[in-house]
């Protein structure tokens, strides 16, 4: 494993490239509150595939990439790190992999350049108009949402770290929740939340329809994202897909099922 730093329009960020340099390359985008450490039970085993794997922690987790405003942290800023991490290491196309908000910024990149990537595994998260249809039906998804209520409202650090952090503790990774304590930390990765999730919300998750292979790895433990807004995310994908559901598995799918991961990822690699 090599860890270094990208620095990318003035924002420093921490990554990991490991496994053998001339494998297929593999973009792998954590999401919240976890940063690519997440990804340490599935790495070891896509390198023995032969795989080479390129984790990041993104924007706002990264301590040297953590900018102040909300707007810092929109989609399209978001999207732009990830395809400017590919070009600073002159990887022209590999395979992408996105857990929770990994996975809505990786259906962003397989719809937006799919010329950058040979196909997509989003884990947990569903194409954001099946989410929308989700929501919007006579479904639990909204029930299963509405904590990001209280993770745009003001004062929501306050709330999520007060007796060291409780709340955060009750559902997320425990060495996440020892990360967002750091100074700034929680606060950057709200700002996720927060500059999707106000004002012209509609539009911010707008996203095109995707035609590159794609295979979406759920679980039917997720107490966030329902079967829904998974099971219909296929039909925005016009071309070879994939559901995988895994089964007795909560959220938390790279730290709580690597092997059963990474055999998807290695089989859509494998295309």
């Amino acid at each position: 494993m090599t860890k270094s730093q990208l620095n990318l329009d003035g924002l420093v960020f921490d990554i990991d490239d490991s496994g053998p340099r001339d494998g297929p390359p593999v973009l792998l985008l954590h999401g919240f509150p976890h940063d690519s450490a997440s990804w340490d039970g599935v790495v070891p085993l896509l390198n023995d595939a032969g795989l080479r794997t390129i984790t990041v922690d993104q924007r706002g987790y990264s301590p040297g990439a953590r900018p102040p405003a909300v707007d810092d942290y929109s989609m399209d800023k978001l999207v732009a790190d990830a395809i400017g991490v590919l070009d600073a290491l002159g990887i022209e196309r590999c395979l992408l992999v996105g857990h929770d908000w990994g996975g809505i910024i990786g259906w962003q990149l397989a719809a937006r350049h799919p010329e950058r990537f040979t196909g997509y595994v989003a884990v947990s998260t569903g194409h954001a108009s099946a989410i929308s249809e989700a929501l919007e039906a006579a479904s639990d998804q909204r029930e299963r949402s509405s904590y990001i209520s209280v993770f745009i409202a003001e004062g929501a650090e306050e709330k999520l770290l007060a007796r060291n952090a409780v709340l955060l503790r009750r559902t997320c990774p425990r060495d996440a929740v020892v990360k967002m304590q750091e100074p700034g930390a929680l606060t950057a990765a709200l700002n996720w939340y927060r500059a999707t999730f106000s004002g012209d919300i509609a539009s911010k998750m707008v996203c095109p329809r995707v035609v590159i292979p794609t295979t979406l790895v759920w679980s039917d433990g997720d107490t966030a994202l329902g079967r829904e807004q998974a099971e219909g995310s296929g039909a925005y994908v016009d071309a070879d897909y994939r559901f995988v559901e895994l089964a007795g598995v909560d959220h938390w799918v790279p730290e709580k099922a690597p092997r059963e991961l990474a055999d998807a990822i290695i089989a859509r690699a494998a295309d």
